[in-house]
């Protein structure tokens, strides 16, 4: 079968099984980009990918499209799932699936969180501009930060969150995950006042509350890239060059402050909805010695006479 053809099968494939069109179109970006290098390898049919193809496609993602070892890692995950789709109808068989004995590259674990004077001056330079300006964009911008330092919520969360799913009485907002699973989670007294005071900004520029809780200034829901260029503009405004400014660093933050309070893993793993702990442990185990004055303050030994 020639390739293109089982990416197109495999596409339709994806839909059929209700894949959410952003998974679908990552899928889609790595197999093209794969395509597109066997092609120029003169290899067209998938019985013709070998091991050594799909190296040298790893290889060419490293030095050519300087990717780094996590995106080379995720290309590997989507061409594991293609071939192993592909074994799964019989198109190739197991001895033919050229992804089956290639490994993960090791990653360098490295989880960047935001700093007190990172976070002071990101509120601060758009509650400065609310009081000035009293822009929409300033309003939703800092509603945006103080939430996602609120909850953790992934990027995909943030934007698809609508007002019908915050339910200010009971103090929860309710969130699609991964696998666009349903979780409610719990939001501070806090984080309510803001939401109020936002959700009236909101009434008073649209005439009507959007379905959407961050909106462009039409009222449309706010995409994933929308949102990557707000905070790549506010980078600039900054001029953070020691942590990466992105909804992940937040997550991360709420994590690591989390942590430091005082919080038991296995309340952060419900709050980061995690399905497994292991992922959460991993907060745990680079944090270790940032837990030291936790650890001092609350240890068993304090209050035995030894």
């Amino acid at each position: 079968m020639l390739l293109k053809f089982a990416i197109k099968d495999f596409k339709d494939d994806r839909e059929y099984k209700n894949l959410s069109p952003k998974t679908i179109e990552s899928y889609m970006s790595a197999l093209n980009e794969f395509q597109s290098f066997c092609s120029n390898e003169e290899i067209i049919d998938v019985n013709d990918v070998t091991a050594n193809a799909v190296k040298n496609y790893l290889m060419y993602c490293h030095k050519e499209r300087k990717n780094n070892v996590t995106t080379r890692n995720s290309k590997l995950h989507v061409l594991k799932i293609f071939f192993n789709y592909l074994e799964e109808n019989e198109i190739i068989t197991s001895k033919q699936n050229p992804t089956k004995r290639i490994g993960y590259g090791k990653e360098d674990i490295k989880i960047e969180v935001f700093q007190d004077s990172h976070i002071k001056k990101m509120l601060g330079y758009y509650q400065r501009i609310k009081q000035r300006e009293k822009s929409y964009f300033a309003y939703r911008d800092y509603t945006m930060i103080v939430f996602l330092l609120a909850t953790g919520v992934r990027l995909g969360e943030l934007v698809n969150l609508k007002w019908n799913e915050v339910d200010i009485k009971n103090g929860t907002v309710t969130v699609f995950g991964k696998k666009r699973q349903q979780s409610s989670i719990p939001i501070t007294d806090k984080l309510i006042k803001e939401l109020c005071e936002y959700r009236v900004f909101c009434e008073k520029t649209f005439g009507e509350i959007p379905d959407s809780v961050f909106t462009d200034i039409e009222g449309n829901q706010l995409t994933d890239n929308s949102v990557k260029c707000v905070f790549k503009r506010l980078k600039t405004v900054m001029n953070f060059n020691d942590v990466r400014l992105s909804a992940h660093t937040f997550r991360h933050t709420f994590a690591h402050r989390m942590l430091m309070n005082g919080c038991d893993i296995f309340t952060l793993q419900k709050m980061l909805r995690h399905s497994n702990i292991s992922m959460t442990q991993r907060y745990l185990a680079i944090w270790g010695t940032a837990l030291k004055e936790q650890n001092d303050k609350f240890n068993p030994l304090n209050n035995i006479d030894i």
